[in-house]
């Protein structure tokens, strides 16, 4: 090896000793971050970090899409508010998904991220394999959030399926940015029963 590749692999390795934008945080990292204060997960369970991940519970709070075949303008002043109804099932009780059927669920845990990280919201192998998907489209996490996560939940299966509160359904990926922003779009204040 001669000198010149010697001094870059050296580099390579400086580089990433420190933090790395664009990488996805490690079990490690992400408790490192916990611990700083970057990462705030209401209520947090440490078991549910993973490798590369958290896993985040389903709650008892649904949007059903209202039956009726009525046109809905795609926009950006779209309500889907206007389309659903909301349920909140009484403790013990599963929420019943129909083959071909989507619906809203919402997860238990909020999360707040520092305006120097962002995530991406990903389905558990387990589930996706009896054909449940946990966000149909929406995965990005924005960069600053404080709210908990609405899934868009679709069953490609040809089963009804149980959707159990309380479930580890999904998955918080962290990802740290170059740079810095904070989300501050219509969708911040997910808090409480508000969404």
């Amino acid at each position: 090896m001669d000198n010149q590749t010697s001094s870059h692999i050296e580099n390579q390795r400086t580089v990433m000793e420190g933090p790395v934008p664009g990488a996805v945080l490690s079990k490690d990292e992400i408790l490192k971050a916990v611990d700083a204060g970057d990462i705030l997960i209401t209520p947090y369970d440490p078991s549910a970090v993973g490798w590369a991940s958290i896993d985040l519970t389903l709650s008892n709070e649904f949007r059903f899409y209202k039956p009726g075949r009525a046109v809905v303008s795609i926009q950006e002043d779209t309500d889907y508010k206007s389309i659903t109804e909301k349920v909140v099932l009484p403790e013990g009780e599963t929420f019943l998904l129909c083959p071909g059927q989507a619906c809203l669920g919402i997860t238990t845990e909020s999360v707040q991220l520092a305006p120097h990280l962002c995530g991406l919201l990903e389905g558990r192998s387990r589930f996706a394999r009896l054909g449940l998907f946990v966000h149909i489209t929406a995965g990005f996490m924005q960069p600053g959030i404080n709210n908990r996560q609405v899934l868009e939940i679709f069953n490609a299966s040809n089963n009804t399926v149980a959707l159990v509160p309380g479930t580890r359904v999904c998955q918080f990926v962290f990802l740290r940015m170059h740079g810095q922003s904070k989300y501050s779009g219509s969708f911040s204040a997910q808090l409480g029963t508000n969404w």
